[in-house]
């Protein structure tokens, strides 16, 4: 077995060994994944970051970067020769090969502001401001950026970012932290759960989630919602846990 990182700006993971195949996760920029198989030009991985296994491409992998920085944008402009605009996503791990003035280089050629980035062991306690950056985005099911995003993916962003682990999927979230079954009344901070959905409270009567039927992150009425999700899908909620 053999560790590398990723040097994608983003890199799908996906459940068979084939681009036709149901795209489960993404790996983002400076992520570190152990090679478990390799099958022709795919590779067998496992992410370090929440231990999920899938298949990738085997291109754009590096040895040892040490990693310093890690962006705190939902997009970070990369700045290069190129002249189209590409942008690294939210919480990507960077290196550092070079700095000058107010930027730093962190593979060659490709520069980020030093204003865009923190370093890897800061810490954002205010989850509402990572959450609220994605409002808009839309929802791509195994997304984990600003090119498409996935209701787990939101939730979990904000504990990776903070260096802490969390559970990829929805189903494994539900069981990863003990809550209740039932609320009466809702507050800031509060994940609520569905089979195969999840959303966060942002108040007492406000939540966000990336949800699937209306295409995009978006802020909704809490008891609305539940309502909405019990009549169009039949499902009730399963837990409620404290971010």
């Amino acid at each position: 077995m053999t560790d590398l990182y990723s040097t994608s700006i983003i890199k799908n993971i996906y459940k068979k060994p084939s681009k036709k195949s149901e795209i489960t996760s993404q790996i983002l920029y400076g992520e570190k994944i152990r090679i478990l198989k390799i099958k022709n030009r795919w590779l067998r991985v496992r992410t370090y970051n929440d231990n999920y296994s899938g298949y990738i491409k085997n291109e754009k992998l590096k040895k040892g970067l040490k990693i310093i920085f890690k962006t705190n944008k939902s997009k970070t402009r990369i700045f290069s020769q190129n002249k189209k605009k590409n942008f690294l996503p939210f919480n990507s791990r960077l290196p550092v090969i070079n700095v000058k003035k107010k930027f730093i280089e962190f593979e060659r050629g490709k520069w980020v502001k030093r204003k865009d980035i923190k370093l890897i062991n800061h810490k954002e306690k205010n989850f509402v401001k990572i959450l609220k950056s994605f409002i808009n985005y839309k929802y791509t099911w195994g997304g984990k950026s600003y090119k498409g995003i996935d209701c787990s993916a939101l939730i979990q962003l904000y504990y990776l970012y903070n260096n802490k682990f969390f559970p990829r999927d929805t189903k494994d979230q539900i069981s990863f932290k003990k809550g209740k079954k039932k609320l009466i009344k809702f507050s800031k901070g509060d994940i609520i759960y569905w089979k195969g959905h999840v959303a966060v409270c942002l108040s007492r009567n406000k939540l966000i989630h990336a949800y699937g039927p209306r295409k995009k992150v978006l802020i909704m009425n809490i008891k609305k919602t539940i309502e909405l999700i019990n009549k169009t899908a039949k499902l009730k909620v399963k837990k409620i846990i404290r971010i």
